[in-house]
């Protein structure tokens, strides 16, 4: 049987948010005042969609999003992980579920030549309009009360295992990711699992916590600072 990894994707396989990173291609890379105080919590697409439509309405286009995206740095280690992982695709599956979007993801994975390497991306749709504006939309739709009204990443994780059934089961599952919306699907992992969160982050924070206030949390915890560590780990594994 082979072992899934569920990487999430800002500050864990990029050292960025992307989503911010997009803001250098506005003048002196700052937004307006207007659109910066317009978020609401736990809407951040629709937010990000009026900052698309800020950058398209001063005329930012496609090539120059790109030529900002891919100049995005990767985290310490990762790309050393992921050639690992690609070169033992024979023993992983892995994928990726994100709160970023689907033109960026793709720019950025294509450019660091990395796209062999995952099964299956999940994150928000995006496309570009007639009018060569970019458009994003909310991943799916959920009643998950914890999550982002856009992604419940447990309930993809979850969706993608079902629909796996009974083809395919895993020997485990290894989840890497750093932010509060990683705790979700993290609760869902079983005692043979492992959940790797980037020291430092909200998600080691929130585990940490778990223990403070007696919740169990059935998988194993290995904290990580660079993609070595975690690579080193995973070596193990390939080994035993």
């Amino acid at each position: 049987m082979k072992v899934l990894l569920v990487f999430d994707f800002d500050h864990t396989i990029v050292d960025e948010n992307s989503d911010t990173w997009i803001v250098k291609c506005a003048p002196a890379s700052k937004l307006p005042e207007e659109i910066k105080k317009s978020y609401q919590k736990g809407l951040w697409t629709e937010y990000m969609g009026r900052v698309f439509r800020y950058l398209g309405d001063i005329g930012i286009r496609e090539e120059e999003m790109k030529s900002t995206m891919t100049a995005i740095p990767f985290t310490a280690g990762m790309k050393e992980l992921l050639d690992f992982i690609g070169k033992h695709k024979g023993f992983f599956d892995c994928i990726i579920i994100s709160d970023s979007n689907a033109i960026f993801i793709d720019w950025i994975l294509k450019a660091a030549n990395v796209c062999q390497v995952f099964d299956e991306v999940f994150t928000n749709p995006a496309s570009f309009d007639d009018c060569g504006y970019l458009t994003v939309q909310n991943c799916h739709i959920h009643d998950c009360a914890k999550c982002p009204i856009n992604l419940c990443k447990r309930r993809v994780l979850e969706e993608f295992l079902e629909h796996l059934k009974p083809k395919l089961k895993y020997s485990q599952i290894i989840y890497i990711g750093d932010g509060g919306n990683d705790m979700c699907p993290v609760m869902c992992l079983k005692k043979s699992d492992a959940v790797m969160p980037r020291h430092g982050y909200m998600l080691e924070s929130m585990i940490s916590q778990l223990s403070k206030n007696l919740v169990p949390l059935e998988a194993s915890v290995v904290v990580w600072s660079s993609g070595i560590e975690i690579l080193a780990y995973l070596e193990l594994l390939t080994k035993g």
